[in-house]
């Protein structure tokens, strides 16, 4: 694809409004806890534009538009899952985990579970989350490097510089300001984009009959069970995810907090439509065209400059706020819970800078670890995050939420072990069943033992006589 001085121009102009404001928003930032969780002050539009900043990211657009390319509709499924989380998260899970006022998932479970529990979270949860950014890295450095002619490592180091300037300064002031921008660009420029994907399909003959009704009409054209797996992959993994989690922690009051995840909902839970839309349509009329550039084409290639260089910056935008918001979820995790305790970090301004420095080098491990896995399939990545995240803390972290103190810390610890190396010994041998229902399966079966033990103890324990 060869862009006109027009589109380089248009596309760049949009990049540089959001990364601006992120940068604007940074000036304020002067504290660790600033930077992590934006003073503990965030109305509903930054709780809303970062979680949505982060999870509107190459699974949820490029990885949607490449699996519609092959699929059909049933592509849909990962961000109507990503939507249903956040209702569910809204629902049930942000208001008791803002209360805690804490600032990492693993400290929330550190108060039930003990510091064993804490520190194998981070480890694990650090590392799925890594490899949702993985997702977003491979199809930003593959459209740089297409776009500009680059090979892969040169686009990769624009990349990287590109994360850094939207979040590396402001941590998630930046990213939620970026965030709000970046779903207005999206939600305004895929729109017109999907309709007119839409009337093509629905008024030239040839695509229609390139697109029979089963499967490529259909949600679950991949079958029910795969779209099942799909859905609760996704409901699970971000239900535990640091990214999402500390936009809550940030929160001013927990009612903010579970508002501000139903705004998040709203704005991710439509975006793959026009996406799906849109590779589909590609896929009918230029099958040549390979799957993982079936969206920057068609925005590019059949779209009016000024609309289709508007959402393809908006496109570059969220892949570069996707990355952002996973590498200060992990960032914040290992800085708080493994770093500053090995190194024995005090300061608060140490601490800023320590932070800065994990995120950077976060941003870096992904980029590089993308590049070597060029060609990959992006929502391939962003199941197995999904899977290695949910299989071995979501149910212990759920039990927390609702019934606290309700297990010992010996079969909490079990449940998360046993539970991901058995997720992780699925995945590695080819499990015709999900890694993820294998680790929930688990997971449960260890913790329900553990629940009915405590419970049968508190029963059993005599009550102190009072006067």
């Amino acid at each position: 694809m060869e862009l006109s001085m027009a589109q380089i121009i248009i596309i760049g102009i949009t990049i540089a409004v959001a990364l601006g404001g992120g940068i604007y928003a940074a000036r304020s930032v002067h504290s660790a806890e600033g930077y992590t969780l934006g003073g503990r002050a965030a109305g509903v539009p930054l709780v809303a534009g970062t979680i949505a900043g982060t999870c509107i990211g190459g699974g949820a657009t490029v990885g949607t538009a490449q699996m519609a390319a092959t699929v059909g509709l049933s592509a849909w499924w990962f961000t109507i899952g990503t939507g249903l989380s956040l209702i569910l998260m809204g629902l049930f899970y942000a208001r008791p985990l803002r209360k805690s006022a804490l600032e990492t998932i693993s400290q929330y479970l550190v108060l039930n579970y003990g510091n064993p529990a804490g520190r194998f979270t981070t480890v694990v949860s650090s590392l799925g989350i890594f490899f949702s950014a993985v997702a977003s890295c491979l199809p930003g450095i593959a459209l740089i490097a297409a776009l500009l002619h680059l090979p892969l490592w040169l686009a990769a180091l624009i990349l990287t510089a590109l994360v850094a300037a939207y979040g590396f300064f402001g941590g998630l002031k930046s990213a939620g300001v970026g965030g709000i921008i970046k779903a207005v660009i999206l939600w305004v420029s895929l729109c017109l984009a999907g309709i007119a994907a839409w009337h093509s399909i629905s008024t030239d003959s040839a695509v229609a009959a390139a697109l029979p009704a089963f499967p490529w009409f259909s949600l679950v054209g991949g079958g029910v069970q795969s779209a099942l797996t799909s859905v609760l992959s996704v409901i699970v993994g971000m239900l535990c995810t640091q990214s999402y989690i500390q936009a809550i922690f940030a929160a001013a009051t927990p009612r903010t907090a579970a508002v501000g995840a139903f705004t998040a909902a709203l704005i991710a839970l439509p975006v793959g439509l026009p996406c799906a839309l849109i590779g589909m349509y590609v896929h009918a009329a230029h099958p040549e065209v390979a799957p993982m550039l079936t969206l920057p084409y068609y925005l590019l290639q059949e779209q009016p400059v000024l609309l289709g260089s508007i959402a393809m910056g908006g496109i570059i935008l969220s892949l570069i706020g996707s990355i952002a918001g996973l590498s200060l979820g992990i960032g914040t995790m290992l800085t708080r819970d493994v770093v500053a305790r090995v190194l024995h970090v005090t300061d608060g301004r140490q601490m800023l800078r320590l932070s800065r420095l994990v995120v950077l080098s976060v941003i870096l491990a992904a980029a590089g670890f993308a590049e070597l896995n060029e060609g990959s399939q992006v929502l391939f990545w962003n199941y197995l995050s999904m899977a290695l995240r949910g299989g071995g803390i979501f149910l212990p972290l759920t039990f927390a939420v609702f019934i606290p103190h309700a297990i010992e810390e010996h079969w909490a610890l079990a449940s998360m072990v046993l539970s991901t190396g058995t997720a992780i010994a699925a995945a590695l041998l080819g499990s015709p069943i999900s890694p993820l229902f294998i680790g929930l399966t688990v997971s449960l079966l260890v913790l329900i033992p553990g629940w009915l033990h405590q419970h049968h103890h508190d029963d059993n324990t005599p009550m102190l006589a009072t006067e």
